[in-house]
Parts: structure tokens; C-alpha cells; sequence
């Protein structure tokens, strides 16, 4: 069982986004999971450049970590997103990853794979940036077992912070356990599948174009 945890906070995991993931991540490794960490505060993932090398070539035309990421998130079985809400979004770090998600996307390589998001943040405005990554993840082609999320200072607080552990640590169990039991959701599906058809019309047009990813399409027995 092979999960791969992205961290999207400046801080690493000294931050209160990071104390919250290392609950998520201690409890999915309790349950039998490896769990391989990024901290894109450590690496360079470069902004998008929407050159289309990707949907031609299957390779980023950016030499940076990126290439590194892609292949451990295709590789896994389970994903973790993390980020701090940086007004109502995601930080600019974990933004950079999404964007250059764009060939795996179109690919719907991720398919079949489980994920689960962290946010901390401010105020009480996790929600909707873990709304927004759980969203991500399921356009990926990922089934979604939930999200955690607090207020920075209720990680900071010593009493506060234990119900939060706990809710990360129930995370954390939760996708370990879907993964070893390849749960799936019904109330996904529409949602995978409406994206699912989108990127095949959408290659399917670009053919001549998107030379790799039609042909990626067409080796799986999609077309």
C-alpha cells in the first residue's frame, strides 16, 4: 500500500498544516500503508507554461522536480494533498503542482486511486479549500474518503489541537482502509465519469495535436 503525501506550506512540516498531515500520515502508516513525502517548500515546481509539449511528447518540457512528483503520484495508490488556505485557495506552491498536473489529467491517469486533502487556515475557511482539493482529485479520477481541516491556532493550542489529531488520525486509517479494501462511491461517479467522457471528446478532437495522449487513449482500449 503506497501513499504519497504533498505538502503544499512554506513551513514545511514545522508549519500547523504539516502537524495536521503528520497526524493523517502517522495513523495510514499504523494501518500497514508507505507513505512518501514531498514538501514543496524543499523543491521547485515551476509554474505551467502552457507550451503543450506534455500532450504531444508525455514529458514537461520544465526541468524541475515535477517529473519526480507525476510518476510517484502515478505509481501510488493513495494520495494525500495538504496546504495552508492562502485567500480561500490553495498556497501557490500547491497551485503549481495542480497546473502541471494538465497531461495526467487529460490522460485520467490517476484512475482507481484514493485520495484524501488537509487544510489549516486562519479563520474558518478550511472548507472551502478543501472543497477545491478534493474536487482535484476526483476530476483526477481519484476516489475521494474525505478531508480534515482547522484553525491554525486550535493546532497551536494544546488542548485544542487533540480532537484535531484525532479527526487526522480517523483520516488517515480511513484511506489506508479504502485503499486495502478497494471501497468505491457511488455518489462519485457521476462526477468521474462526466470528466472522464470531457477528456476523451477532448483528446479525441486534438488528436493530430496531442499526438501522446490520443495514443495513450487508444493503448488502453478507451477508443
Amino acid at each position: 500500500m503506497n501513499i504519497v503525501a504533498i505538502l503544499g506550506s512554506p513551513h514545511g512540516m514545522k508549519g500547523t498544516t504539516g502537524a495536521l498531515l503528520a497526524g493523517v500520515i502517522s495513523s495510514a502508516e499504523a494501518a500497514g500503508a508507505e507513505v512518501k513525502t514531498f514538501l514543496l517548500s524543499k523543491i521547485t515546481v515551476k509554474p505551467c507554461l502552457a507550451c503543450d509539449v506534455c500532450h504531444r511528447t508525455g514529458e514537461c518540457s520544465i526541468k524541475d522536480d515535477f517529473k519526480t512528483i507525476k510518476a510517484a503520484m502515478i505509481a501510488a495508490d493513495g494520495i494525500i494533498l495538504a496546504s495552508p488556505n492562502y485567500i480561500t485557495s490553495v498556497s501557490a506552491q500547491m497551485k503549481a503542482v495542480f497546473d502541471r498536473c494538465c497531461g495526467p489529467l487529460h490522460c485520467q491517469a490517476m484512475q482507481g486511486k484514493y485520495g484524501a486533502t488537509v487544510v489549516t487556515s486562519g479563520g474558518a475557511e478550511s472548507k472551502v479549500v478543501e472543497k477545491y482539493m478534493i474536487g482535484f482529485l476526483q476530476i483526477m479520477g481519484c476516489w475521494t474518503v474525505g478531508s480534515v481541516g482547522a484553525e491554525a491556532q486550535q493546532i497551536m493550542d494544546e488542548k485544542a489541537r487533540a480532537p484535531k489529531l484525532k479527526a487526522a488520525a480517523r483520516l488517515g486509517t480511513r484511506l489506508a482502509k479504502a485503499i486495502r479494501e478497494k471501497k468505491t462511491y457511488p455518489g462519485q461517479v457521476a462526477v468521474q465519469r462526466s470528466f472522464y467522457e470531457r477528456m476523451k471528446s477532448l483528446v479525441t478532437m486534438r488528436k493530430d495535436d496531442w499526438n501522446y495522449e490520443y495514443k495513450y487513449w487508444k493503448s488502453l482500449g478507451r477508443l
